[in-house]
């Protein structure tokens, strides 16, 4: 069972395939954090917890007389508030007399089968063929009659453990509570551990950094009312001396595309807390006696393989684990051809026509009409919000325009951005009490556009019913679903002035009922999410979307660190990427190499190419439908490091049985006369012979793992070489 009690110990251990995570009810009640890493056996790890007088470090009133248990000092499942810790919070409740104090014990817990789920937020599944345990614990505060009910879920193969957190107001009188952390987790030693996290903004999103742990906090969070182009709610704690392939790495992916907060802090005893959840700059809610509030899952995994191990572990887990979609596993992809590049707002539908028409000469299986087809939509100043067809544009009408497409052998698919609002538009004239702007004050614009309130229920109902009547008019294959700016005016006219602190998070409650009554009534579309590009590109999400759009920035160059950045948590197969304009240097097939590293698809005009350029595009297309199975299932790596110097760039995908594999490489920096570079594999089976391209010669994986392919030096700036791997009957002994 992947969840035991010790009742001797009073421990509670988790246990994964390759790792343990342990938990102790300790002293007088408190729930102490005792271990999380590689699997130890029927261990009871209480004994590396050393009490001593720490001198000036708090006592609860308890302990009487005993000055060794200090809160200050324990590692803690979840850290109390005003009980003599003063390290970053788990939580902050106001209660009904103006107190600041939680005072949480241990009062119940709760072994179960399966997986826990949330009432108000999107979680991860469990598959029917998963090993999957439930832990829940309950710590009351007996003076206020707060509970705070910690839910564990531990798949086992996966090597994934789950957590969320519910708190329940069982007292008489209602409470605020202004923060609230979905993780708490302690380190005895975290002197020597290193802090990784994706920050970026728009067309560079997730880069990578990564900082020593010093004594301070080190904050990483967002509040821009989305999880933003800015940061991105995943962080690895990891060996200083942690590397791609070697070192512990503990990774935290939070699940939630709201305000979020993560904290690192390295303590006086060197101890290190690591807290993750809703973000509390204005978040301040009201729970009346007997009403519960859910903060958003977080998904933990540990790796002793580095960096690369800790990927494939989130990427194994959130291709078959979070996203119901039957595009996920079930059904190929189309390599798709998009409006906005190739015509942005100037089109109707006899020039969407002759583009699907090039288009499907290049192989492309789907044209996407974008931004520009509704109300009365020229250009970024008007009708956001009136989601009715512009029948100036779309003379023949929606259903017989994708008629006409469908006749092509293509399918269709359409641009939403359900959360925005026009000034000048039928629904803001209608409704301006539905935007987001605070009484008496101008709203700042952004694109020149505004944020509808999703809060409301009656937004959420207009939402829901305008768009399902458009895809439920016309064969629509795909719908792209976009956001273009962050929030701003916070503030709800259903809401009085004591509760606007609840807004941020009702927004995203909100959205979240959106795509439920949209997404996840449609099961035969394929969505895409899209946030001005990667602006919201997080793991709740991609609960909904199988896909998202990595970036607005095409081109290809900047393109390898983004997708370098993205993979250290989420797969390829959610990696939206295209061939562009962008890049006018950039060879046509380079393109194609690094769009390869994503879902595939073309931003520009196919009337515009040449029938070469066509035709490469078509043999393009069919390459990556070729490969399609090792790309989007198989085990990524990242080869080279395109933030370090270095004259190219390296990624490659495994098969699962590492009988195949697809070696790509970009040229970057050329020099003159410049040394043999050479890249080496991963993943291959030592004493397996591989063909390379399909050639008679053969290699053993351990020569192109050790000794690597040689790369070829004379060629045109920003070259792209691509190596197919495939094992022969062979082994090196034969």
């Amino acid at each position: 069972m992947g969840i035991v009690y010790n009742e001797k110990c009073r421990t509670l251990t988790l246990q994964t395939r390759n790792t343990s995570y342990q938990m102790k009810i300790g002293n007088l009640d408190y729930l102490l954090h005792l271990y999380y890493g590689p699997s130890v056996c029927d261990a009871d790890m209480s004994y590396q917890i050393r009490q001593y007088d720490r001198g000036f470090s708090g006592n609860p009133y308890e302990s009487r007389n005993e000055r060794t248990f200090s809160l200050d000092a324990q590692p803690q499942e979840f850290s109390t508030q005003q009980q003599g810790d003063f390290r970053t919070s788990s939580i902050e409740v106001v209660n009904s007399d103006g107190s600041y104090s939680f005072h949480g014990k241990v009062t119940d817990y709760q072994i179960q089968k399966g997986k826990y789920r949330l009432d108000t937020l999107p979680t991860v599944f469990a598959r029917e063929k998963d090993t999957v345990d439930t832990l829940q614990i309950t710590l009351t505060d007996q003076i206020s009659k707060v509970q705070v009910i910690l839910l564990y879920s531990v798949f086992e193969e996966a090597d994934i453990i789950t957590r969320a957190v519910r708190v329940v107001n069982e007292g008489t009188a209602s409470i605020r509570l202004k923060k609230i952390m979905s993780v708490c987790l302690d380190f005895l030693n975290g002197l020597h551990m290193d802090l990784v996290s994706l920050p970026g903004r728009y067309g560079q999103e997730r880069q990578v950094e990564r900082q020593h742990m010093t004594h301070h906090i080190h904050t990483i969070g967002s509040v821009r009312g989305s999880s933003s182009h800015q940061q991105n709610p995943f962080v690895i704690l990891c060996d200083r001396d942690a590397t791609e392939d070697h070192g512990n790495c503990y990774g935290f992916s939070l699940m939630y595309s709201g305000n979020f907060l993560a904290e690192a802090e390295l303590d006086q005893y060197d101890q290190l807390r690591l807290v993750m959840g809703i973000h509390p700059k204005q978040f301040d809610y009201e729970l009346k006696p007997q009403e519960i509030f859910e903060g958003p899952e977080a998904v933990m995994a540990f790796s002793r393989d580095g960096f690369t191990g800790l990927s494939h572990l989130y990427h194994d887990f959130y291709r078959t684990n979070l996203c119901a979609s039957k595009y996920v596993t079930e059904i190929q992809r189309p390599v798709l051809i998009n409006s906005w590049e190739a015509a942005f707002m100037d089109f109707d539908d006899v020039k969407l026509l002759e583009i699907a028409k090039a288009a499907r000469k290049m192989g492309v299986d789907l044209l996407v009409m974008d931004d520009g087809w509704f109300g009365k939509r020229e250009d970024d100043n008007s009708s956001l919000g009136d989601w009715v067809v512009n029948k100036d544009k779309i003379r023949c009408g929606l259903d017989h325009l994708v008629e006409e497409i469908n006749k092509l052998g293509m399918k269709f698919g359409i641009w939403f951005e359900p959360e925005m609002v026009s000034e000048d538009s039928d629904l803001y004239r209608a409704h301006p009490e539905w935007t987001m702007e605070i009484p008496g004050r101008r709203a700042v614009r952004s694109r020149n556009q505004m944020a509808l309130d999703m809060s409301r229920k009656e937004v959420q109902d207009y939402l829901i019913t305008s768009i399902n009547q458009i895809l439920d008019n016309a064969n629509i294959f795909y719908v792209k679903w976009d956001i273009n700016r962050s929030l701003a005016d916070i503030w709800s006219n259903v809401l009085p002035a004591e509760r606007q602190g609840e807004v941020y998070h009702r927004y995203i409650l909100g959205l979240y009922r959106v795509m439920d009554g949209i997404i996840k009534t449609h099961p035969d579309i394929l969505f895409e999410g899209c946030s001005g590009g990667g602006g919201r590109y997080d793991p709740a999400m991609l609960h909904y979307y199988p896909q998202y759009w990595v970036s607005d920035n095409n081109h290809p160059i900047d393109r390898l660190k983004l997708h370098y950045g993205t993979s250290f948590v989420y797969p390829v197969s959610t990696m939206g990427a295209h061939i562009s304009d962008s890049g006018k240097l950039v060879p046509l097939r380079t393109k194609a190499v690094v769009a390869m590293c994503g879902t595939f698809g073309y931003e520009l005009d196919a009337t515009h190419l040449t029938e070469e350029e066509q035709k490469l595009c078509k043999e393009q297309s069919e390459l990556f439908q070729k490969y399609y199975p090792l790309i989007f299932k198989g085990d990524y790596y990242r080869l080279t490091n395109p933030f370090e110097p270095g004259n190219m760039t390296a990624w490659q995908h495994v098969s699962k049985d590492r009988n195949e594999a697809l070696l790509s490489v970009v040229v970057t920096n050329l020099t003159c006369n410049g040394p043999q570079e050479y890249i080496r594999a991963k993943g291959l089976i030592p004493d397996v012979m591989y063909s390379v391209n399909g050639s008679k010669e053969a290699h053993s994986g351990s020569a192109l793992m050790n000794a690597g392919i040689p790369i070829e030096r004379e060629v045109p700036e920003y070259t792209a070489f691509q190596f197919h791997l495939k094992k022969q009957e062979q082994t090196v002994n034969a």
